[in-house]
């Protein structure tokens, strides 16, 4: 096993989402370029599929460390991660993730870390911490404007910010997601928890230059310091795949592609997918589209998309099914806009690229991503109806605005603008947490 000779040693337990996980792995990567040691402690299926991001530049410093989740009846090792879980079982995942604990603290004892750094659902992660006398840190890998929000909603205080809400059909959805109860606890109340427990601090993935006021004011709720640890952009990784799709967007416009991606773990129901087919064929721009089902389910892509759209739309579109490389994509000249489902990594990475956003959120934290970016003046949201509905319509109108229309100037300036001020600012938000970080061993607390 590999052991830290100098500096310090963290061990660090994210959620079971491929969302929450990649924020972590980079997190880690940051912190051993500054002598730090880290153990990422994670489900068996979780980890393999981080693996190969973990380059021999850091095989030395970052060691993965199994987390094994006891098997429920409903719930096979395959299923120990969101990605591809069937809806009904997030409950499940929950409770099986509770029931790891006593797995966990083995852990902490056996490793002896100097810091725990966990995520926002497992209070009992900075318990078992303090039961050994080690200090553990929030890292909340979402949005401040999000977090904020969502912990303003579980202290029932209004919150200040007019430009960040929530429209009723998402309310509606959300209040019934955080009534559901694991173990006896409702999402709301971990959250509220694992703020509590954290050691003076939390780490948020942001910066202060489009999150200040919403840092400050995640701070004001909680009474504890909230650090930024900066937008944590994924090492380019190279990809064999690309070729095709490199050609194709090697022979289009400047900036007159426009990417539509939701993420890997969010996927369109049968009527979203069909008016956004609509919408794309009603912008008259190209795009390439990544299109996803949820592991089990049996779809053709042919038969999911609307009657002779493939045929109609040409070399006009490109439709990949799964996956793509985003980042490859996102950087290349040709493309000058993103559809986006507004996960908070995604958007990380398109305002690092500069590159214009067309939000589309879906769920959870998304819808106020959306409306931040709407607030920086990097691109802009599809309003949905009053139920919730996407009209083709309004995904062909946004997308043109974007793309060709006058307002789309603006915002392109913005979006530049923004992806210059981050890489001027480099890594300085991660000497500042270290900064942060060796003041608290030093406080032995």
């Amino acid at each position: 096993m590999e052991t830290k000779e100098n500096g310090y040693s963290v061990l660090m337990l994210p959620w079971l989402a491929h969302g929450h996980i990649s924020p972590f792995l980079e997190l880690g990567k940051q912190l051993t370029k500054r002598n730090f040691f880290v153990y990422l402690c994670s489900t068996p299926i979780n980890l393999s599929s981080i693996k190969n991001k973990i380059t021999s530049k850091y095989s030395h410093s970052i060691q993965l460390v199994e987390l094994i989740l006891p098997t429920l009846p409903d719930l096979p090792p395959h299923y120990h991660t969101t990605n591809g879980l069937p809806p009904h079982l997030m409950p499940t995942l929950k409770e099986a993730f509770d029931l790891a604990k006593d797995n966990f603290s083995k852990i902490v004892k056996s490793l002896n870390p100097d810091l725990v750094v966990y995520d926002f659902l497992q209070p009992w992660a900075p318990a078992i911490a303090s039961s050994y006398g080690i200090p553990a840190v929030l890292f909340v890998s979402a949005g401040a404007a999000a977090s904020s929000f969502m912990y303003s909603l579980s202290k029932d205080t209004d919150f200040p910010f007019p430009s960040i809400y929530m429209y009723d059909f998402e309310r509606e959805r959300m209040s019934k997601r955080v009534q559901v109860l694991a173990n006896g606890l409702k999402d709301a109340d971990r959250v509220f928890q694992c703020n509590e427990r954290s050691s003076k601090m939390v780490l948020i993935k942001s910066f202060k230059e489009i999150e200040g006021k919403y840092i400050n004011y995640h701070s004001m709720l909680t009474n504890k310091k909230v650090v930024p640890v900066g937008p944590l952009v994924q090492d380019v990784v190279e990809h064999d795949e690309k070729k095709d799709i490199s050609q194709w967007l090697d022979d289009k416009e400047e900036s007159s592609v426009v990417f539509v991606s939701f993420g890997s773990e969010y996927f369109l129901t049968h009527k979203e997918l069909e008016e956004t087919a609509y919408g794309l064929e009603l912008s008259k721009v190209s795009f390439i589209w990544v299109v996803r089902f949820p592991i089990g389910e049996n779809i053709k892509l042919e038969e999911a998309l609307p009657q002779g759209f493939l045929e109609r739309v040409g070399q006009s579109g490109m439709v990949l099914e799964g996956w793509a490389p985003q980042r490859y994509i996102l950087g290349h000249s040709s493309v000058g806009g993103f559809v986006s489902h507004c996960g908070w990594s995604s958007i990380m990475e398109t305002m690092n690229l500069g590159v214009p956003i067309i939000a589309m959120p879906i769920h959870l934290d998304q819808p106020f991503n959306a409306r931040l970016i709407e607030e920086v003046g990097v691109g802009l949201e599809l309003k949905r109806d009053n139920s919730g509905r996407l009209q083709r319509e309004e995904v062909a109108k946004v997308i043109r605005e974007v793309m060709v229309g006058e307002s789309g100037k603006n915002i392109k300036r913005k979006a530049k603008e923004l992806s210059e001020t981050m890489l001027k600012k480099g890594e300085e938000e991660i000497d500042l947490v270290v900064d942060e970080l060796v003041q608290l061993f030093k406080e032995g607390k």
